[in-house]
């Protein structure tokens, strides 16, 4: 008997791993990642050709420009191999274009119409109509392999070292004067061989208001070009330092059955580390050979989330989706030309405002190593730089939107076990970002306004974006709070949890459609700012950042409970949320809204979370090309709808998942040291989208919410769904965790 039981739960213990290993075996889920979905609208994902967390994303840029270098049905200028995604605000990169043309124009600026684009995991082609040949792109990390085939005998390839994006807002002071759009310093290209060509571009600005930064190439072709002219051309565009472009142009003969392969490898340090990147990386001609190792890569990494059930579309917006997630930062460990350290080295943090909501716990779940290795590159910048950032691109921390959210990133991954960081000098870190007023790089570093936060208890009017501020900055400090106590610096704890409170301070007993308390802009003095407009939001010069006071209202994610108190109760709170989404004032294209929908949870209405989620899931995303609601936001917007497609929701900064609804009958992650999160709903339909019952690893769990420390050594989550609610998650007992207790 005891025998048995031991089998029956080695096979219970084993099914997560069997079918795990029959995914992989015989799916392969690139053939649902369609880079094309949210190309279009305002999502402004990356098109083209990369490896998870390459270095180099080579893709079309259009003419017109956007912050991707995508526009659909435009023309294109070329192919350059540095590239963001899911962005807004300024472009950023855009470096070392290529031009192919069949005959003997490929003039500067010349541009084509795009026929017969495709674009998969790893690669991209296009025809060019104007210019008569088909172009297609692969990449590894470091280098990008280009493939022309030339509808003449004869024909051309164009390096332009000084092409770059140019978006961005204009702002009327000296410092902003050129607005968010980047500039050239200076480019420089070089003959190594009469196969071969070196240079560099060197650029100033873009989405971060910038410093300069250089990309270095080194670039090989298969065969030996003919003849080549170099270049240099006037930039008809904001170009404060006077740079030419700085060009070549290589002509080929006798193509006919033949293509043109080129090799470009770049590099932040110089041309020998880039001519270094293609050796190592690429020191072969076979395309294909690359194309399909890339493919490898990203089905390896799309291998770690095995979904089953769902429509062809839902498993389409899901893939590609985490795909996205995985495009940006990028990895430049060996590629810091600022220091020399041993620590891992990521840039293109786009920006951890958005990221540590939604794509940095799937990382946690997912990615723990490269969590790991992120968050030991944020600490190594605030070594070497003072402080830790909370965007950065182009080897330069960018403006912090709102508060230090790297807090959020460290307590979670000490919280969920991630091991290897030294938490010491990040809680270091993070203590400066609570108590140092960064003065005049307040934009770019720690928290703005904190002096006057530490002394009055809430960022004041006089500062832009005070009030969105200053609820960050709470929830900032109730991850330092938990860090202390986890920790054992008793000596911390009891400061930040009531710097945690400190929301309450600007919360305004004024009456909005009927509602009464908001979060709201408060002066030095005490006073409230009357003349604020509810219903206003913006980015940098405003007193809430991407959100109006509806939205703030609702940001209190460690304290729903007092939140709940403040807003009149839960039946009063229940009906504020049943307002803010019937009058449609919820806004999921901004990040301030993700958490908003499982609210309900801390009132005890698992029900509305359930309808509200899959509401907006159906209707908000799909798997066309505008099929993203707002910027993707380096994978954020995409982690929203992969979390709750799977049935759970993180509470970023703390260990603590939600209970949603689901949209697939299975999901199995694969975690660390091969252990495995199973999630599978018995019963799932369109109609059937309730939690009736839930068991964790077999026991029934009666609460919507579970914590981390129960799922780490692997475990196995089971829905029952059905048509109407139940009283499950309906115990005031048993409700989500709050810093304030029922």
């Amino acid at each position: 008997m005891i025998a048995r039981r031991l089998i029956s739960k080695l096979v219970f213990l084993l099914v997560p791993f069997i079918f795990f290993a029959q995914q992989n075996k015989e799916t392969n889920n690139t053939q649902y990642v369609n880079p094309f979905i949210g190309s279009q609208g305002e999502g402004n994902v990356f098109v083209g050709a990369c490896k998870p967390f390459g270095m180099v994303k080579l893709g079309p840029d259009y003419e017109g420009h956007s912050n991707s270098g995508y526009i659909h049905q435009g023309r294109i200028e070329g192919f350059s191999h540095t590239h963001t995604s899911g962005t807004g605000g300024g472009a950023k990169y855009g470096n070392i274009l290529l031009v192919p043309r069949s005959g003997n124009d490929a003039s500067v600026g010349s541009t084509s119409i795009a026929q017969d684009e495709q674009c998969n995991a790893g690669y991209y082609s296009v025809y060019l109509q104007d210019a008569k040949v088909k172009a297609e792109l692969t990449a590894s990390h470091s280098v990008g392999f280009h493939r022309y085939t030339f509808d003449d005998k004869d024909g051309q390839v164009l390096i332009d070292a000084g092409h770059h994006l140019y978006t961005g807002r204009t702002y009327g002071s000296d410092r902003y004067r050129y607005g968010e759009a980047q500039y050239l310093v200076g480019s420089e290209i070089n003959i190594e061989s009469p196969s071969s060509v070196s240079g560099f571009s060197r650029v100033r600005n873009g989405w971060n208001l910038g410093g300069t930064y250089t990309v270095y190439f080194y670039a090989v072709f298969n065969s030996p070009f003919k003849e080549h002219t170099t270049w240099e051309r006037e930039i008809d565009r904001v170009n404060p330092d006077n740079a030419k472009k700085a060009g070549a142009t290589f002509s080929f003969q006798d193509l006919k059955d033949k293509s043109v392969q080129v090799k470009v490898g770049i590099s932040f340090i110089s041309i020998e580390k880039a001519r270094q990147n293609i050796e190592k990386e690429i020191p072969h001609w076979e395309f294909e050979k690359v194309r399909n190792e890339s493919r490898k890569t990203w089905n390896d990494m799309l291998s770690s989330i095995s979904i089953k059930g769902g429509t062809l579309t839902q498993k389409r917006i899901f893939y590609t989706g985490l795909y996205h997630t995985m495009l940006m930062p990028t990895d430049r460990t060996g590629e810091n030309p600022l220091w020399y350290s041993k620590e891992p080295y990521y840039d293109d943090f786009y920006a951890i405002w958005d990221t540590y909501r939604t794509t940095n716990p799937l990382f946690n779940l997912i990615q723990r190593d490269r969590q790991r290795d992120m968050i030991r590159s944020l600490v190594d910048t605030y070594k070497h730089e003072g402080y830790m950032p909370d965007a950065r691109s182009g080897n330069y921390t960018g403006r912090t939107q709102g508060g230090s959210n790297c807090d959020m990133l460290i307590t979670e991954a000490y919280l969920k076990g991630i091991k290897g960081i030294d938490y010491e000098l990040a809680y270091e870190a993070m203590i400066k970002n609570a108590e140092v007023d960064p003065g005049d790089d307040h934009e770019q570093k720690g928290r703005g306004g904190i002096d006057d936060y530490k002394a009055i208890g809430y960022v004041p009017a006089e500062h832009y974006r005070s009030a969105s501020r200053t609820v960050e900055y709470c929830a900032n400090d109730y991850a330092i709070a938990e860090l202390a106590k986890a920790m054992k610096k008793e000596e911390d704890i009891q400061k930040y949890v009531q710097r945690s409170s400190n929301w309450q301070n600007l919360w305004y007993e004024t009456k909005l459609d009927g509602f009464t308390g908001f979060i709201w802009p408060r002066y030095q003095n005490g006073e409230w700012k009357k003349d604020h407009d509810p219903m206003q939001w913006g980015y940098w010069d405003v007193q809430m950042y991407e959100g109006s006071a509806w939205d703030y209202s609702f940001y209190v994610p460690h304290d729903v409970n007092k939140l709940i108190q403040k807003s009149g109760g839960k039946d009063e709170f229940i009906r504020r949320l049943d307002h803010f989404f019937d009058k449609k004032y919820f806004n999921v294209t901004n990040e301030p809204d993700f958490l908003t929908p499982c609210l309900y949870l801390w009132a005890g209405r698992y029900d509305k979370t359930a309808e509200r989620i899959k509401e907006i899931s159906n209707t908000a995303w799909s798997d066309q090309p505008n099929g993203i609601p707002g910027n993707d936001d380096s994978g954020a917007m995409s982690a929203w709808w992969i979390f709750h497609s799977m049935g759970f929701f993180p509470v970023a900064g703390q260990d603590v998942y939600l209970i949603t609804t689901p949209v697939f009958e299975k999901s199995i992650l694969r975690m660390q040291d091969n252990k495995t999160l199973t999630i599978q709903s018995k019963n799932l339909n369109d109609k059937n989208i309730y939690v009736q019952k839930a068991f964790l690893n077999g026991k029934p769990l009666n609460r919507a919410w579970f914590r981390h420390q129960e799922i780490i050594e692997g475990a196995v989550l089971e829905f029952v769904m059905g048509a109407s609610p139940t009283d499950w998650g309906t115990d005031p007992t048993l409700f989500p965790p709050s810093l304030t207790q029922n």
